[in-house]
């Protein structure tokens, strides 16, 4: 009897090892499939992207074609447009999330407001495009900065919101009930104690926002569209990186093509250190 039940056992571990290899197998295919197009797409705009790097990329404007030139207004415009939709987007989320988190996480406001925030989450970027386009474009008959920092503003908002309430979530209630045992304000409780235990959480979706938004195409090509020269009035039309790239990588000349790339690279390598630097934030917190 013994015997036969240990040759069940081992005819059942014999089954568990199999599918266990199997499994493992499976999930390293699938992992080395992913990193193989991954790493491919990162030398080719290594590749192809230094060869339009420059002095001149840096420093000079948009050229015709055939001419010499560089993105200096696409990378400026860029600058100027993340920095500013961040500035705006980062307070209203934060604030949202916390609302949702501290003040009334069950309350019919909080589910209204997790309703819409997900409906932004997953509505495509050129829809938001398309609201600002009719909402502030349309009205005021022209392209503008200012168009494109509100469409990139209201991607940022929903990704801070979500990650500003989840993180606060996962701050101990022990530590919010013991400071309000000592009498602390519940404003107080919330901006020294839980937010600033869940500041790394927070920054790190914030950052996740900036990359996001610092490489969106559609939204700008119906918001602040583009402009050939050197501008930092936000009432006009502006260039910036996505759309440069863009129009010069569907052009048929080779020099708006090098421009292309190296506007590819420059952005593959800010939301690449973004996102290490999200993960290094992320890490300390743990």
């Amino acid at each position: 009897m013994s015997s036969a039940l240990d040759d069940v056992r081992r005819v059942a571990f014999a089954k568990r090892k199999r599918v266990n290899f199997m499994a493992l197998a499976l999930s390293l295919a699938a992992m080395a499939f992913g990193l193989f197009w991954l790493f491919w797409i990162l030398w080719e705009t290594l590749r192809l992207g230094i060869g339009g790097l420059a002095w001149a990329t840096f420093t000079q404007m948009t050229p015709p074609p055939n001419e010499v030139g560089g993105i200096a207004n696409a990378i400026y415009g860029s600058f100027l447009m993340v920095m500013l939709a961040t500035l705006v987007g980062t307070p209203i989320g934060i604030l949202a999330g916390i609302y949702l988190a501290e003040y009334d996480p069950k309350g019919w406001l909080a589910e209204v407001t997790r309703f819409v925030n997900d409906i932004l989450l997953s509505a495509p970027s050129i829809v938001i495009g398309l609201f600002v386009y009719a909402v502030v474009v349309a009205r005021f008959k022209s392209f503008s900065g200012w168009a494109g920092v509100i469409a990139l503003a209201l991607i940022v908002i929903p990704v801070v919101i979500r990650t500003t309430e989840n993180m606060l979530h996962l701050v101990p209630s022990a530590m919010r009930e013991a400071a309000y045992a000592l009498g602390t304000p519940k404003w107080k409780v919330i901006t020294m104690i839980t937010l600033r235990a869940a500041l790394a959480g927070v920054v790190t979706g914030v950052l996740l926002a900036v990359a996001r938004i610092a490489g969106e195409t559609a939204p700008l090509l119906f918001t602040a569209l583009n402009n050939q020269f050197w501008t930092s009035n936000l009432n006009d039309p502006m260039a910036s990186l996505p759309v440069t790239i863009f129009k010069f990588a569907m052009s048929p000349y080779e020099n708006w093509q090098q421009l292309a790339w190296a506007g590819v690279l420059l952005i593959t390598v800010a939301v690449l250190g973004l996102n290490i630097l999200a993960r290094v934030l992320t890490r300390h917190k743990g």
